[in-house]
């Protein structure tokens, strides 16, 4: 891999400012809401914010560089294919309570629905995730489908996966806002109480997140190679620092092969 030290670095920064963001909202809820509870008042509302920051945000940006993390690439394909897929899942199902308990809480209130951007871009979100969890597991989990159709769909498959991302977080963001605009009375959000200063660091922190994770992704240089060059250097290396070796030797390999391969074609052309 390219750049290794910056990757890791990188990545690490991700997961410190992922699990900074888990417990920025946490204590929101914990210490300057009602906690948590599931009886149709604030405390269930406040599965929302929590589950959508852990599951929607967190585990699913994990999900999308889970690809990229060098120290996985002696795993087989198919076995990394279960574990992308099985973290998407999961967010999936934490966002889907956190829809539950604030439609819950609406109707226990008697406040309407689906009447602000915020509500309307989560839904959007929340609708257009299942369909790329299905047709990710119908089109890259499956084996019967054939490479043309997969290599086809490949670069749908990434950009939907970063638009709803990105969308995810700008839905946090407005939420958070909307939050604070109607939950602080007195002292209002213009006047900067603390909990308005740590829910618009957490904002930060959602957004530094996602940043991150839409680095690490876009990287061609820190992609997953091929899966004849992970399990030639799987079976070849015995330590990390050999691993890095002879994957980036190997790569030098096929970027060599590949030149000659072109240059015979424009010699035959010419």
């Amino acid at each position: 891999m390219e750049n290794y030290k910056q990757f890791l670095i990188l990545f690490l920064l991700a997961l410190a400012v992922g699990f900074g963001s888990i417990a920025f909202v946490l204590t929101w809820v914990l210490h300057y809401r009602e906690g948590l509870g599931w009886d149709g008042g604030a405390a269930e509302f406040n599965w929302h914010p929590l589950l959508m920051v852990i599951g929607f945000i967190f585990l699913q940006g994990i999900a999308i560089v889970v690809y990229r993390l060098p120290w996985t690439w002696r795993c087989s394909k198919q076995m990394m294919k279960f574990i992308h897929a099985g973290l998407h899942v999961l967010a999936f199902t934490l966002a889907v309570i956190s829809v539950v308990a604030v439609f819950d809480f609406h109707n226990a209130k008697n406040i309407p629905n689906m009447y602000s951007l915020h509500s309307w871009v989560g839904l959007a979100a929340v609708i257009l995730y299942p369909a790329q969890i299905v047709m990710g597991i119908a089109v890259y989990l499956i084996p019967a489908t054939p490479v043309y159709v997969r290599a086809a769909l490949m670069p749908v498959h990434v950009y939907s996966g970063l638009f709803i991302f990105t969308s995810v977080i700008a839905t946090a963001l407005m939420g958070f806002t909307e939050k604070l605009i109607f939950g602080l009375k007195s002292p209002a959000y213009k006047d900067s109480p603390p909990e308005a200063v740590l829910v618009n660091v957490l904002g930060l922190l959602v957004a530094a997140f996602g940043g991150l994770v839409l680095w690490i992704a876009t990287r061609p240089s820190w992609k997953r190679p091929r899966e004849e060059v992970t399990q030639s250097v799987s079976s070849n290396s015995t330590s990390p620092e050999d691993f890095k070796t002879d994957t980036a030797a190997t790569t030098r390999t096929h970027l060599d092969l590949e030149t000659r391969r072109r240059n015979g074609k424009a010699e035959e052309s010419g």
